[in-house]
């Protein structure tokens, strides 16, 4: 039962602490990469009416913040979980994929951004994150 408890509370932690990473990033986006002249992205009506204004530039921060929060959590994963550390990191990036599709839905943005999000962020980085756990746990 402890080893399960263990294994909860790791993909718990990793799901938070990458959650916190994404967000953090997401915050201070702006301030590193201004959002385009005329664009609200204080709501996510405006950010709907304003995604016709973004650069590819204004996507690498969204990007970041997906990548390194899955990452993070993945790694946090695996460096609690009891057994299966890899699988359990995996997981976490799943979870993160499907808050990443569901994003794509949600707010329109163009289909090579969406394909290189939905492809490139979640899964290899999640895996990514808990091979390194493995490695430190060594």
């Amino acid at each position: 039962m402890k080893r399960t408890l263990r294994n909860i509370v790791a993909v718990l932690a990793g799901i938070l602490v990458g959650s916190f990473v994404n967000m953090g990033i997401v915050m201070i986006s702006g301030s590193i990469i201004p959002p385009p002249e005329g664009a609200d992205v204080t709501t996510m009506e405006g950010l709907k009416e304003s995604m016709h204004l973004f650069l590819p530039k204004h996507f690498l921060m969204p990007f970041l913040a997906h990548a390194l929060g899955t990452f993070v959590g993945a790694f946090i994963t695996g460096i609690i979980a009891a057994t299966f550390k890899l699988k359990w990191a995996v997981l976490v990036g799943f979870l993160f994929l499907v808050g990443g599709v569901t994003n794509v839905f949600m707010l329109p943005s163009p289909a090579w951004f969406a394909l290189i999000d939905i492809a490139l962020a979640y899964i290899p980085m999640a895996y990514l994150g808990g091979k390194l756990a493995l490695n430190v746990r060594k």
